[in-house]
C-alpha cells in the first residue's frame, strides 16, 4: 500500500518507508546507520530514502523548540477570514512573513489558520495591523494566544500503520 501525493507524482511511501518514518519520529537524531540495521537495510537504501521522503515533503527534520523558554513572549494562533478570490494571493504573501511559520487552508470558523511567534505584543501588532491587514483580500483575523504548552508530540506515524 501506499500514499500518493499531487496527483500522483510523488512514487508514495512503502513499508520500508514507514518505518524510517516511524523511527525519526522517535529520534530525529538517530543515525542513517541504526536505521539500516534496526530495519535490515544498507545505509545507503536509508539514506536514498530519507534524501527522498525530505525532498517530496513526507517528513521535514528539525528540532521542535518551545518558543516560550527560548524568550518568545507572544506566541498563537491567527485564524483569518479572505475574499475567498484572493486566497492565492494571500497565501503566498503570508509565506512571506517569518513571525508565520505555520500556514494551512480549513474548513470551520476562518478560511485560514497561522501560527506565529513573536518577541513582544509590540511585534504582534505590527504582523497583524502593519502586514497581514495590508494583504490585499484580507477580511478579518481572530487572535488566540498561547500562554503554556501542555502537549506537543509528533510520533503519530503515518496513516499505513496498524492500531
Amino acid at each position: 500500500m501506499s500514499i500518493q501525493k499531487n496527483g500522483g507524482k510523488n512514487r508514495g511511501i512503502d513499508d520500508t518507508d514507514r518505518e524510517i518514518i516511524k523511527l525519526l519520529q522517535l529520534d530525529g537524531r538517530i543515525p542513517n546507520t541504526r536505521i539500516a540495521k534496526d530495519l535490515g537495510v544498507s545505509e545507503a537504501t536509508v539514506r536514498t530514502r530519507l534524501n527522498r521522503l525530505i525532498e517530496e515533503e513526507y517528513i521535514q527534520i528539525v528540532a521542535v523548540s518551545n518558543p516560550l523558554k527560548l524568550g518568545f513572549e507572544t506566541v498563537g494562533y491567527l485564524k483569518i477570514d479572505v475574499d475567498i478570490k484572493k486566497i492565492d494571493h494571500v497565501t503566498k504573501e503570508l509565506k512571506k512573513l517569518k513571525p508565520v511559520w505555520f500556514i494551512v487552508l480549513a474548513t470551520g470558523e476562518s478560511d485560514i489558520y497561522t501560527e506565529f511567534v513573536c518577541q513582544s505584543t509590540e511585534e504582534l501588532n505590527d504582523l497583524i495591523f502593519n502586514k497581514i491587514y495590508k494583504i490585499d483580500g484580507v477580511i478579518r483575523t481572530y487572535t488566540s494566544m498561547i500562554l503554556k504548552y501542555i502537549k506537543r508530540r509528533y510520533d503519530w506515524g503515518t496513516a499505513l500503520d496498524e492500531n
